[in-house]
């Protein structure tokens, strides 16, 4: 017996009869010989840290554009702290912890730069429009490896694309990304924001911190054992009503007072108008695309628009900046 398959052996006699065991997959689009080390879950986990999308999550956006300090979050560490909030669920609940981090480490590939507001602005300009659930997924079936995707299995797929708020993934290990997504952005948007001077600790509405918690760590203690608590031995990944209810509320306050407040605000319609001009100069001047997108449209037969939104989502927030002030800022004449 190989170590994969000691490895599936010990998953059928360990997990949950509620886990989705590696053995079990629905596959890949593209069949492939098995690994004789690495179960299914743990390569499409391998895949996706080691995909060029990943690496540029670290100059992407979390909620503070620009930010002027090394501590405030990225794309990339937000999904990092995703991925640990979710394997400690899955540990605590016997789940297929590889699954559950494939998910978490790639639901947020397809996002754009400057974060929500360039995604925002995407999605008014193209005409099929945008999603980043549905860019994540695109990213690793279409435009990772110059146009042969990563070829993940469909159940890593369902995860990443049903990681949002109306989303119903597969799998419970799915259930559990979509839960600690939320658990992470509004904990460490906290953080971010009482660093950025928006408001203190003692700000947050109590209603809601007297359940949850007064601090970060507490508020992810107790949302984090929450969930553990009411979905062992369950098919279904659940929270107890009063926290589901206090998580909802104190996530609608940082809606109302960080994400649309001044301060993450102040730079987004330079950044989207960025965006615009991008979009509009690739469209007329498809030739200066990278030959692997200019390529899609002829080998794939995608719109142009659908390429250039492509590209422009892929960039990271330096790389953006630096492609807007090579084409549209003049540069200083030397003799």
């Amino acid at each position: 017996m190989n170590i994969r398959e000691s490895i599936e052996a010990w998953e059928e006699e360990y997990l949950s009869p509620y886990a989705s065991l590696s053995k079990n997959t629905l596959g890949r689009d593209r069949p492939e010989p098995l690994c004789d080390i690495r179960p299914v879950y743990q390569r499409d986990r391998d895949r996706i840290l080691h995909c060029k999308a990943f690496r540029r999550l670290k100059h992407k956006t979390q909620v503070f554009l620009a930010p002027e300090g090394d501590h405030y979050r990225t794309r990339l560490t937000h999904t990092l702290e995703v991925a640990q909030i979710a394997r400690t669920i899955a540990k605590a609940l016997r789940l297929n912890e590889d699954l559950t981090e494939a998910i978490a480490l790639g639901h947020d590939l397809g996002h754009t730069p400057f974060g929500h507001s360039g995604e925002a602005i995407l999605d008014r300009i193209c005409t099929e429009g945008f999603a980043h659930y549905e860019q994540s997924v695109r990213v690793v079936e279409v435009l990772e490896k110059k146009g042969e995707g990563l070829n993940l299995t469909k159940e890593v797929r369902d995860g990443i694309l049903n990681h949002r708020t109306a989303g119903h993934p597969s799998t419970l290990e799915g259930c559990i990304v979509r839960l600690s997504d939320k658990i992470a952005y509004i904990n460490h948007d906290i953080d971010d924001a009482i660093r950025a001077q928006i408001f203190v600790e003692s700000d947050l509405p109590c209603e809601y911190t007297d359940l949850l918690g007064h601090s970060v760590r507490e508020r992810l203690n107790t949302m984090i054992h929450d969930i553990i608590g009411h979905s062992m031995n369950k098919p279904e990944i659940t929270m107890s009503p009063g926290m589901e209810e206090a998580m909802k509320g104190l996530r609608k306050w940082m809606f109302d007072n960080v994400y649309r407040s001044d301060i993450p605000k102040a730079e987004e319609g330079k950044a989207q108008q960025l965006i615009v001009n991008l979009y509009q100069y690739y469209l007329e001047h498809l030739d200066k695309l990278p030959e692997e997108y200019f390529c899609m449209m002829e080998s794939r037969g995608e719109k142009a628009e659908r390429v250039v939104c492509d590209y422009i989502a892929g960039m990271s927030d330096i790389y953006a900046i630096d492609k807007f002030e090579e084409l549209f800022v003049p540069k200083a004449w030397k003799a």
